[in-house]
C-alpha cells in the first residue's frame, strides 16, 4: 500500500507550490513513458509513427524528414527537462526520483523493487523539491 502524499503543503514549507499547479506538473511528468515510446518510435522507418509527428506540428510542413526531426526534438526536450531536474534535485537519487515521479511509484515500491538507498522522509523531501524545481524550470 502506497503512501498518500498531500497535494498541498503548508505555505511555510520551502518547496510550497499551489495545489493545482502541483497536479498539473504531476500529470505532465506521468506522460514521460509515453514520450519515451513516441521518441523511440520516431526513427524514420515506420509510416505509422507519422501520427506522432503530426500531433506535435502546429503548422503545415510538407517535408516528412522535418516533421520527424521536430517531433523527436519535442519529445527529447520534455524528457531531458525531467531528467535534468531530477539530476539537479539529487544526482545520487535521480534515477529513483525519476522512476517514482514518472511512473507513480511510492517510496515503499521503490524500496521493495529497487532498494532505494535513503529513508522515506528524505525521499519525499526530494520529491517535493523536484516539483518545486520543475515549477521554476517550466515557468
Amino acid at each position: 500500500m502506497g503512501t498518500t502524499l498531500r497535494a498541498e503543503l503548508s505555505e511555510k514549507n520551502p518547496y510550497w507550490i499551489e495545489k493545482h499547479r502541483y497536479y498539473e506538473l504531476k500529470h505532465f511528468c506521468l506522460q514521460y513513458p509515453i514520450w519515451k515510446k513516441a521518441y523511440a518510435a520516431l526513427d524514420g522507418t515506420n509510416t505509422k509513427t507519422m501520427n506522432l509527428a503530426m500531433r506535435v506540428i502546429t503548422n503545415n510542413i510538407d517535408d516528412p524528414t522535418s516533421r520527424y526531426a521536430i517531433a523527436r526534438a519535442y519529445y527529447a526536450d520534455r524528457m531531458n527537462m525531467l531528467e535534468r531536474v531530477a539530476n539537479f534535485t539529487n544526482p545520487e537519487l535521480a534515477e529513483y526520483l525519476l522512476k517514482g515521479i514518472t511512473e507513480g511509484w511510492s517510496y515503499d515500491i521503490l524500496k521493495a523493487r529497487l532498494n532505494i538507498p535513503c529513508c522515506k522522509d528524505i525521499y519525499y523531501d526530494l520529491y517535493r523539491r523536484f516539483f518545486w524545481l520543475l515549477d521554476k524550470e517550466r515557468g
